[in-house]
Order: structure tokens, then C-alpha cells, then sequence
């Protein structure tokens, strides 16, 4: 109950006044700064920046991993999904079973600096030279998300980098783009028959975690999205049909697993954007590689169709000659 002498409308219309601006500076506060991050003058809406439950670092980076060579990994399966890249004729394999647990992996392969990631949210995994002039990066889990997709940060600048977009979007080096490599998404068996010296990233991570349980486990097989997005798909594909997606240098193509499936070529050509690609599709292993017209792999992303869809809207869409979709 309110005394008799702070009852009369003056005081009370102070205190509720009082009370509307500790909520909007409170409000402003919890706005401009989530898990501890800078948000201001962000270059995604800031109420667009979720959180994903755990606290900065919750979900705790690898920071110096351990390999062991294909024929000791005797903890995978051959059907077991890898992300796989090489660099300086160094090969080297990260199983999912691991990155659901940890999402990045910073790494050294020969003399390159890389960082390793991982969405299971998305189902994304990407590679980026981890180093901006003479600066060595290294990153870590911020706990935020945007349109479900893991937000990194770094070590150094504490700036937010949205793994899709590849780019800081808050932070002293907002508006700056990693460099994307080249990286597999593919079985173990598939990786490891292709390079059998592949080294591989051991279970001993320094954490106790349970790698032969996956936390997200059925998540991939049900329609829900566990965060909103920005732009929902059209109902054309489930939402986690797998889709390789290729930046045709601002034109944004996706190939569905399914409609490369039902192509039936394990290597056919496309001309996007004026230019020329080779696709090549592994039906035994869901795994796809896309080459320029010199015949190089280009740097693509392997992810969920909503993932794909939400960050690119306006994607065009390989369809098989036979489709049903």
C-alpha cells in the first residue's frame, strides 16, 4: 500500500515516470550489449541477435587440437559426416561428432592460420583463413546467434563475425571479410579412401564431452527451427534439406541434395552470372565440389535449406530435369 503522502497524483505520476525511464535504459543496456558484446551501430538489427542459451565461451572453442592419423581415428564410422580440408597438400579431416560439441576449432595446417566452424543449427560448416594482414585471429563461441546461425568472436577486438556472411558484423572491425577456404562435407569413408595419410581430429580435446551422443540429435529429421529467422523458405524442400550453395560473384545458386540426387550426373556444367562451373555429385557419400572455369574448387557452404535461404532470399534454385519438387 502506498502512504497517504506519496499517494497524491504528483508523486505518483514522478514514480511512474521514474519507473518508464529505468526501463527503457534498461532496455537501451540489454539493446546495446548481449553475453558482454558491443552492439551499437551493429550492422544486423541488434534485437536480431539472439541468444542460444549458453554464456560466452559456454560452448568452449578448441584451441589446440590434437590429431591422430586415419588409420588410429578407430572412434569413427565409415558413414560418419566429416568436414575435410587441404592446404599445402596437407590433409586433414574434423568429424562432426565433435564440432556438435565445440563449433570452432582453431588450427595451423603447414604455414596458414585457419578457423574451423561449425552450426549444428544450421548444419554449416565453414573454413576461413584465420589472419587479417599480419594479424594471427583466433575466435571463440560468443553465445549469440543470428537467424539461428552461430556468431564467432574474436579474441583480440572482441568484434561478432556471422559465420554465413563471413564478415564482422559488430565491433572495432565490423564491415571486415574473412577470407572462405575450401572445405569438404563428406563421409569418413569417402574422405578417408581420397586421402589416406588425412590426419584426423582426436577425441582427446582437453574436454570431457560425450562424442558418440549428439546433443542435436532428431533435430535434423523435424520441420521446427528452434530460433526464428528472418526469412522463412518456401515449403519446397523440408527445411533441413541439405543444399550446396555457390556464390556466382553476387548471384547465389543453390543445389538441393535432393534435386542432385534425382540429376542423376555426377558431373555436369552450369553458366551463372556469366561464368562457367563444374558441379561434381557423389551420390554414394552426399557430398558435392564445385569448380571454376581453370578448374579449382570454389569455396562453397554445405548447410540446411533455411539457412541457405534466409541469409540469400533471392537464391536461384538447381532443379533436376525430372524433378517432382
Amino acid at each position: 500500500m502506498i502512504s497517504p503522502k506519496l499517494d497524491s497524483y504528483p508523486c505518483k505520476h514522478i514514480i511512474l515516470l521514474m519507473f518508464l525511464f529505468t526501463s527503457l535504459v534498461s532496455h537501451a543496456i540489454n539493446a546495446a550489449s548481449r553475453n558482454g558484446f558491443d552492439l551499437t551501430d551493429a550492422l544486423i538489427p541488434a534485437e536480431e541477435i539472439l541468444s542460444g542459451g549458453p554464456p560466452r565461451d559456454g560452448i568452449p572453442a578448441i584451441n589446440n587440437p590434437k590429431f591422430v592419423k586415419a588409420r588410429e581415428a578407430k572412434f569413427l564410422q565409415l558413414k560418419d559426416r566429416v568436414l575435410a580440408i587441404v592446404i599445402d597438400g596437407i590433409a586433414k579431416a574434423y568429424p562432426i561428432a565433435i564440432l556438435n560439441w565445440h563449433e570452432i576449432v582453431n588450427d595451423v595446417i603447414g604455414k596458414q592460420n585457419v578457423v574451423i566452424t561449425y552450426c549444428p543449427l544450421c548444419g554449416t560448416g565453414m573454413a576461413f583463413e584465420a589472419r587479417l594482414g599480419s594479424r594471427e585471429m583466433q575466435f571463440g563461441v560468443s553465445g549469440l546467434l543470428y537467424n539461428s546461425d552461430v556468431l564467432l568472436y574474436d579474441k583480440t577486438s572482441e568484434s561478432l563475425w556471422s559465420q554465413i556472411l563471413g564478415m564482422a558484423v559488430s565491433g572495432k572491425l565490423k564491415g571486415t571479410h574473412l577470407k572462405q577456404l575450401s572445405l569438404e562435407h563428406t563421409t569418413w569413408q569417402d574422405w578417408k579412401n581420397r586421402h589416406p595419410d588425412s590426419l584426423v581430429l582426436s577425441t582427446d580435446t582437453g574436454f570431457i564431452r560425450s562424442y558418440k551422443r549428439n546433443p542435436y540429435a532428431g533435430y535434423e529429421r523435424s520441420r521446427k527451427l528452434y530460433f526464428s529467422v528472418a526469412h522463412k523458405p518456401p515449403p519446397t524442400y523440408h527445411p533441413k534439406e541439405m543444399v550446396m550453395g555457390l556464390n556466382a560473384k553476387g548471384v547465389f545458386k543453390a543445389y538441393p541434395f535432393i534435386e542432385l540426387n534425382q540429376h542423376g550426373q555426377a558431373v555436369f556444367s552450369e553458366e551463372i552470372n556469366g561464368q562457367n562451373y563444374t558441379i561434381q555429385w557423389n551420390t554414394e557419400h552426399q557430398s558435392g565440389q564445385i569448380l571454376d572455369d581453370k578448374g579449382s574448387q570454389i569455396p562453397t557452404i554445405t548447410g540446411f535449406w533455411f539457412a541457405w535461404f534466409t541469409f540469400h532470399p533471392d537464391t536461384l534454385i538447381f532443379k533436376a530435369e525430372n524433378s517432382v519438387n
